[in-house]
């Protein structure tokens, strides 16, 4: 998640960020739960959710507005998913939900419900993504060598108007979309192997779907938990489409359907879409009843949803969700001071740790309750060099590990977690996320992490300066400013999205001062938005800020420690690997490579990234855990000793959660595995804690 969401209006410094701690504390009762309780699941202090799947409940409850509908046994599948959550109750029928969400790009593009909504997905994460539980699908396995793995979906699963879900669904989006590249549809990293090559999928019969590999694909289930899939790709991969709703749209089923039915607003990319068509069928709790993409969506239940409580009350319990759309931040902040809004996660809605104050001391009056969970970041608002950067005078310097491991001393993170995190989190170098699977398996896990996280993160600007000396760049004319090896002025340059928050901002000028104090010139460059992407991937910017790395497992979101992509600290490196086996990569192989199309460089043999490329294919094809696992500590380990690659400030401080007295079901700090799991979107939240289960508990007062 880029933390360029997260946007702060003003910072608290000094004596105002010991006040703003002392409110964290308040809010969080020192442990991130409820200090009031006026909206929690009846007080529970459950911890975590069941691994295994629960009984099937003796009889099924409904909302009384469905009376009219086939009874709830028909409408349901014979095997319902069962809420597996410890700390959930039952509860009430209706009532709405009101939230709103900040955005400039309308509705339709709006992180906020499509992170609501697990209901496309085969399987789905439990426990802060420690484990993984059945979805749609009631059952998989695979063979010995995770090679071939076979789906078991439920009997009797139906779409929101009623018509059967089966496994054509999901060979329509995969035959008619998927190969053909239509719709702008990839095959997704899930139906792929650890060689890169695309899966067989078929469908064995209506409820069972095999994917066949040419190698080992451990990470198959992990992938498909991952993502809140179906919202036509933007938070994650479609996999499926109601086949006997949208052929009408595809050429090969509909007549008269336009040449450019599958383009950006093409009548197959609107009318897939179950977000802003309420005409399209959905599997997730809710769907569309209206839409409007300036003023927001209203969602309605859905009365073939096919989840319950332990109880047998079908879901969701609410009758509508009303999602507004807020261009202003400070707009949407007021309407939550003024009550207005009834659950707001902060990240959606650029409310952080600085807005706090603010929101406690309206609480009372708006009705509402703070809760903290674990943001799960593992650095903060981050900084990173392009390893790439096209001149060869700067890119050698960037690639020398004492230079960045001097910047990173030289920075003074002490200063960053006071102002700016209000002195909660933890100090770091910059790692993948403290939750990562990898780091809580064991204790050489755990060590793997804090050995990471402390490799050189404490302020020590005197080894800077040694660090800096022993590798040439020292201040040759006396004038206060360090120069390159080879005499030449040494000016670094922080580029960064103009339209960056402040929280980014506030870091980066305590980086930019830190540096200027040993000797290293660093000018800030504001980059339109528009354009930073196609700048940055083609080496002409050298630095980076304004992300986070909020990502867990490497082998499902690899792109942060190993180059694999475009968007990170090694662009062109990362370019090269993604076209390995594509005919474009033997092409203008003669050509400059920042001048190639697209520009690629291969990674030097023996180079770090040479290294970290090829720990990560050994362990994409690993069918042993802890082999794959061993291999993984190994990236990670490059990370120390030829790092660092990235720098983060603090890690996982917490997330603000406003929740609306009366709200119940909604999961406390106390009540989650690892206390939450926020920022990174491979771990949708809040869909990881089914919010179909959310009730009021007195509904008519919110009709």
């Amino acid at each position: 998640m880029t933390t360029s969401q997260l946007t702060r209006r003003g910072f608290l410094y000094g004596a105002a960020a010991v006040s703003g701690a002392a409110v964290l504390a308040a809010c969080s009762n020192g442990d991130g739960g409820s200090s009031s309780g006026g909206s929690s699941g009846g007080g529970s202090q459950a911890k975590g959710s069941a691994t295994k799947a629960l009984p099937k409940p003796k009889k099924f409850q409904q909302s009384p507005s469905l009376k009219d509908l086939p009874p709830v046994e028909e409408r349901l599948p014979d095997n319902p998913y069962v809420i597996p959550h410890k700390w959930v109750k039952p509860g009430k029928y209706g009532g709405k939900l009101n939230m709103n969400t900040v955005t400039t790009t309308g509705a339709a593009k709006s992180a906020s419900d499509r992170e609501f909504f697990y209901g496309h997905s085969m399987l789905r994460y439990l426990n802060d993504g420690q484990d993984i539980g059945p979805g749609l699908a009631e059952s998989w396995e695979s063979n010995d060598d995770a090679s071939e793995w076979t789906f078991n979906f439920r009997k009797g699963l139906k779409w929101s108007d009623g018509k059967p879900w089966t496994t054509a669904d999901i060979m329509f989006w995969w035959e008619k979309l998927v190969l053909p590249g239509k719709m702008a549809q990839v095959p997704p990293d899930d139906a792929r192997s650890g060689s890169g090559e695309i899966a067989k999928i078929e469908a064995v019969d209506d409820l069972t779907l095999k994917m066949t590999f040419d190698t080992p694909a451990p990470m198959t289930a992990d992938k498909l938990a991952a993502w809140a899939n179906g919202g036509n790709g933007d938070n994650g991969p479609i996999w499926m489409l109601p086949a006997h709703y949208v052929k009408q749209f595809h050429p090969d089923h509909g007549k008269n359907v336009p040449s450019d039915w599958d383009g950006v607003d093409g009548v197959m990319t609107t009318k897939s879409d179950w977000h802003r068509n309420p005409d399209c069928p959905t599997m997730t709790g809710f769907r569309c009843k209206s839409f409007d993409n300036n003023k927001g969506v209203v969602l309605e239940r859905n009365p073939y949803y096919w989840a319950v409580m332990p109880n047998g009350d079908q879901l969701p319990y609410l009758d509508e969700i009303q999602i507004s759309v807020v261009t202003d931040p400070e707009a949407g902040k007021l309407q939550v001071q003024q009550g207005s809004v009834d659950y707001c996660q902060g990240s959606f809605n650029q409310i952080t740790l600085g807005d706090v104050k603010g929101l406690r001391d309206s609480s009372e009056k708006a009705g509402t309750e703070i809760v903290l969970w674990d943001s799960g970041s593992g650095t903060g608002s981050i900084f990173f060099f392009n390893y790439d950067y096209v001149d060869p005078d700067i890119r050698k310097l960037i690639r020398e590990p004492k230079f960045r491991q001097a910047v990173s001393l030289a920075f003074n993170r002490d200063a960053v977690r006071k102002s700016v995190y209000f002195n909660t989190g933890e100090k770091t170098t910059g790692t993948l996320s403290p939750k990562a699977k990898e780091f809580q398996i064991n204790d050489e896990g755990k060590k793997v992490y804090t050995d990471w996280r402390d490799a050189y993160v404490k302020y020590d600007p005197e080894k800077a300066k040694q660090l800096l000396e022993e590798i040439g760049v020292k201040d040759a004319d006396g004038d206060g400013m360090r120069e390159l090896p080879n005499g030449k002025k040494l000016k670094l340059r922080l580029d960064y999205q103009a339209d960056q928050s402040s929280e980014h901002t506030s870091k980066d000028n305590q980086l930019v001062s830190d540096l200027k104090a040993v000797g290293l010139q660093m000018v800030k460059n504001p980059i339109p938005p528009q354009t930073f992407g196609d700048q940055w991937e083609t080496g002409k910017l050298m630095g980076h800020t304004n992300w986070e790395v909020g990502d867990g497992h490497p082998l499902i979101y690899a792109g942060w420690v190993v180059p694999v992509q475009y968007d990170h600290w090694a662009p062109l490196q990362g370019h090269w690997y993604q076209l390995l086996g594509t005919k474009t990569l033997k092409t203008e192989l003669d050509v400059d490579p920042w001048k190639r199309h697209p520009p690629r460089l291969e990674p030097e043999k023996g180079s770090p990234v040479a290294k970290l490329q090829d720990l990560y294919n050994k362990a994409r094809v690993e069918p042993d855990e802890m082999k794959r696992t061993q291999f993984i500590w190994d990236i990670f380990k490059t990370h120390i000793t030829d790092g660092p690659f990235f720098m983060g400030c603090v890690a996982n401080y917490p997330q603000v959660m406003i929740i609306k007295n009366g709200l119940q079901n909604v999961p406390r700090h106390e009540n989650l595995a690892l206390g939450g799991f926020v920022n990174p979107w491979i771990h949708p939240t809040p869909a990881v804690y089914d919010p179909e289960c959310y009730f009021w508990d007195k509904p008519d007062e919110h009709s």
